[in-house]
């Protein structure tokens, strides 16, 4: 069995890395004491797959992985009481919010996830000059970037990963800024919200950033991972 988790990363919990988030995971299922799978050979680990990595100090409303959970044990399981079981299990700022149960054979988080939808806090950027960039941006046909890969600058076009930006409106701090939304897509490549602001005129930095969504394209509808998997039974149902 395969269990789908939701969960949100905030407050100070944002410094800590991808690896480390794995090993509090990790940690926290083996507390929970649940019957977690585990890989064979000499070093087995268990088998928890994580979605796409969040960069650290950014904030997340929208992380998640599968674990993958043995069988005939985790049958007797209620799915929906395990995120209030985890969560206290877990460090101050990460929220187990939803679990569902997940087809084993189903692409991967990585493979599956098309797109994430970004909050970027944009400290020192009036609104006005804000909406003339990102008019800008959109119809540039072409964007850009030197990028850092294995050590090395790459030259990139960053124009096909950007889907949607909009102004969302003035930051909620002391110091003016503006507060952009966007939705970057992620195959084969992903963008990171510091790069398309690498690409303004002149460039400017990013305060706060905070990951809203990761979506499935189904067709032509675009989903949450777990509503894609929710959507997947509604469809079988209706077959059956």
């Amino acid at each position: 069995m395969r269990v789908r988790f939701r969960f949100s990363k905030l407050g100070k919990v944002r410094f800590t890395s991808h690896r480390d988030v794995a090993r509090l995971w990790e940690r926290a299922l083996r507390r929970a004491q649940l019957p977690v799978a585990s890989t064979e050979g000499f070093a087995p680990r268990p088998k928890v797959h994580f979605g796409l990595a969040l960069p650290t100090g950014y904030e997340s409303l929208a992380e998640y992985l599968d674990v993958d959970l043995r069988e005939p044990e985790a049958v007797s399981l209620d799915i929906d009481t395990l995120p209030e079981q985890l969560t206290p299990l877990l460090p101050e700022g990460i929220s187990v919010d939803a679990a569902d149960v997940v087809d084993p054979k189903a692409p991967s988080l990585q493979e599956a996830v098309t797109a994430c939808e970004w909050r970027i806090e944009v400290p020192g950027l009036a609104i006005e000059a804000a909406r003339r960039e990102v008019e800008r941006l959109l119809a540039a046909p072409t964007l850009p970037v030197v990028r850092q890969r294995k050590g090395k600058e790459v030259h990139d076009d960053i124009r096909p990963y950007l889907w949607e930006l909009v102004v969302a409106g003035p930051i909620a701090a002391a110091e003016p800024g503006t507060e952009l939304r966007a939705v970057f897509g992620t195959q084969p490549r992903g963008l990171r919200p510091a790069e398309l602001l690498a690409a303004f005129e002149p460039p400017v930095i990013q305060a706060r950033v905070c990951r809203l969504h990761q979506w499935i394209t189904l067709g032509n509808t675009r989903r949450e991972p777990l509503s894609a998997a929710a959507a997947r039974a509604e469809h079988a149902e209706a077959r059956a």
